[in-house]
């Protein structure tokens, strides 16, 4: 049996609320927010319970995916490290106690199915650029949305939503699929990321017979230059004065669980809205630890 790392790489999120400021600061490249940014997001995990689900959700996520790995490559054992983008344990960290364990062979996955150079990519190439200074191979998963079963998961789970529905309304029940906006100007570099949305999307469609799907942004950065759109809060108000659906059902599939930019930008923003409009407002639950899901991940490790 070979010895290889398995390294599990995600945006990560404060532990308790005196985090929230060092993280918010690291998010903006050292400029620490304004006193009214820092409020701002401060209320929104507190919206949300406190602060996000996400840090354990992240250890579940990562340890179930070794588990996995683990059982189903007969030929190597594999040990986890995760390393997250704006909070310790940062990747570079990771790789360091990966050289420190003395395995020079590392495979990694980011929590996010599709890719950018803007996302995934940047944490590809972090762990990449420490590697190197180690002498460690590393090999790299770019996505997962085509595996089937990722695409298993959210059939059943829109299908769910559907049964919440009367069967009289679905003609008038809109599906609104999502992921994390970036910025536009991604799209000068023909970046990958908003086309496979589009084609997550598409392979949905035509696994589930949708009619009314619609592609829509959330979560976009609070800077000066412009995100991709439109924004599903905007998107539903456009959609509502074109259609009249009575029915939204939102499919945050570029995210991976339940946290700040589910539980707050869709289940309190985007019910807002539904609310404003009198639409019956719908969201299945994330993958977090199903198995599917999981063996999505997997499945591209097995491939490296």
């Amino acid at each position: 049996m070979t010895k290889k790392a398995l390294l599990v790489m995600a945006y990560g999120t404060p532990y308790k609320e005196e985090d929230i400021l060092p993280y918010y600061t690291h998010i903006r490249h050292g400029r620490p927010p304004s006193d009214e940014a820092l409020q701002d997001l401060t209320e929104r995990y507190e919206a949300i319970g406190g602060i996000s689900p996400l840090a354990k959700t992240t250890e579940n996520q990562a340890q179930a995916v070794l588990d996995m790995l683990n059982e189903q490559d007969k030929e190597n054992e594999y040990e986890l490290f995760i390393g997250l983008k704006h909070i310790t344990p940062f990747i570079e960290e990771a790789v360091q106690s990966i050289n420190e364990a003395g395995i020079k062979e590392v495979v990694t996955v980011v929590l996010a199915p599709h890719y950018s150079e803007f996302s995934v990519g940047s944490y590809n190439k972090r762990a990449r650029e420490e590697a190197e200074k180690f002498g460690i191979n590393v090999k790299s998963v770019d996505d997962f949305y085509r595996q089937e079963p990722f695409l298993d998961f959210w059939v059943d789970a829109v299908q769910g939503a559907f049964k919440e529905i009367p069967a009289e309304e679905h003609d008038a029940t809109a599906v609104i699929v999502s992921a994390h906006s970036l910025p536009e100007k991604i799209k000068e570099h023909n970046d990958p990321y908003p086309s496979q949305l589009e084609e997550t999307a598409e392979l949905l469609k035509s696994r589930v017979n949708l009619k009314n799907v619609h592609v829509g942004w959330q979560s976009e950065g609070n800077t000066p230059d412009p995100w991709l759109g439109p924004d599903v809060q905007d998107l539903t108000r456009d959609l509502d004065g074109t259609f009249k659906y009575k029915h939204y059902i939102y499919l945050p599939l570029g995210f991976v669980c339940e946290h700040l930019e589910v539980l707050y930008d869709n289940d309190y923003e985007c019910k807002v809205v539904t609310d404003e409009i009198g639409a019956g407002y719908h969201r299945p639950t994330m993958p977090n630890t199903d198995s599917r899901f999981i063996q999505a991940m997997v499945n591209e490790l097995l491939a490296l």
